[in-house]
């Protein structure tokens, strides 16, 4: 059994139609959705192309997860809460 993660741009209404999207695939055990870092982690015995192939077809932006796409979901919680502060006098 293989995990896959992906990166799926998703609005609230986008997973109940991924969910349905992926349903017709056979092999897959289970899927896990954050909706808020747009994150889709699928487990099972599809082959992961197949996987990215079904969500694409369903009418979303999909891609394979990876570590930029990490790295940028880290700064992006952390500028929305606002710790994350610069002063121009540092950079010079």
């Amino acid at each position: 059994m293989e995990s896959v993660e992906f990166k799926v741009e998703m609005v609230g209404i986008h997973e109940k139609r991924l969910r349905k999207s992926l349903s017709k695939l056979k092999g897959i055990e289970k899927v896990e959705v954050d909706a808020n870092s747009q994150k889709v982690v699928v487990t099972g015995y599809a082959h992961r192309n197949k996987i990215l192939k079904a969500i694409r077809r369903g009418g979303l932006k999909a891609d394979f997860w990876s570590a930029q796409n990490e790295l940028l979901n880290v700064y992006s919680c952390t500028a929305s809460y606002g710790s994350l502060r610069f002063n121009n006098s540092n950079f010079f």
